[in-house]
């Protein structure tokens, strides 16, 4: 390899976190074009996890430093959301830690690169494309500081949000409602901004009926007459009891 080439793997090694995946457009940017990237894999500097994707030869790299790439590199709208954020937040208590265990993400991009999907991550990764929340506003959003690199994900307040959203899709009523039960601090500010900005129905009738049910100390500075709940009724699972309130059927307690 020559000094020059060198030099220049010597300032990519610099730029790239431990721990994360550099996409080909990215090593583009660093001044590392196709061939001397084969030149680099060649000499065993790095390696190919996929098409257009690679990794430090010698490291290791988990999912979090997948989605650093979505993030940093190719600017997705891609973040870390429901029971995966909760547990970034230090709620593991209410969320098995379990290597099978979903990691859960949400964005506006329809599908995630091949490379992404493809990839066999320690832990089974879901992708919810979804356009109810405000995620072009960045409402709600948060980073994360991991070793070597951050990332983004939900506040506590979007993530219980997203973990009602996909009741009856990933998540149980009852799983959604113990996570609630535990978040006795969010930050009315926060919450009182995407109850008025969310769009679906559901989430805001299910939120407030668990909030009002557990009596959290936060829920009397949220001004519902400012959300909009819909109209019709709106039943989760089968059977159950009616919060006429917020016009929603829910199971009964077990």
């Amino acid at each position: 390899m020559s000094g020059h080439n060198r030099q220049k793997l010597n300032y990519l090694l610099k730029a790239w976190p431990k721990g994360t995946v550099a996409v080909s457009s990215w090593l583009k940017e660093q001044g590392v074009y196709r061939q001397l990237s084969e030149i680099y894999e060649k000499s065993s500097w790095i390696e190919s996890i996929g098409h257009g994707a690679f990794k430090h030869a010698d490291d290791h790299v988990d999912w979090s430093g997948g989605v650093y790439a979505l993030q940093e590199q190719l600017n997705l709208n891609v973040h870390v959301g429901s029971r995966t954020a909760l547990r970034l937040h230090g709620h593991s208590h209410f969320v098995p830690l379990s290597e099978d265990y979903p990691v859960f993400l949400f964005g506006l991009v329809r599908f995630l690169p091949v490379w992404f999907r493809q990839y066999k991550w320690k832990q089974p990764v879901k992708y919810f494309h979804t356009n109810s929340f405000p995620y072009k506003e960045n409402v709600g959003l948060t980073k994360k500081e991991m070793k070597t690199y951050s990332i983004t994900l939900s506040s506590r307040e979007l993530a219980i949000m997203e973990a009602l959203y996909l009741i009856d899709k990933s998540e149980t009523y009852e799983h959604a409602s113990y996570l609630m039960e535990g978040l006795k601090t969010l930050r009315p500010a926060v919450v009182q901004e995407l109850l008025e900005k969310i769009s679906s129905i559901k989430v805001k009738r299910l939120f407030m009926h668990l909030a009002e049910r557990f009596n959290h100390p936060w829920i009397k500075y949220i001004n519902v007459s400012n959300i909009a709940f819909g109209k019709g009724k709106r039943v989760i699972g089968k059977g159950g009891s009616f919060d006429s309130k917020y016009n929603i059927s829910v199971p009964q307690k077990k």
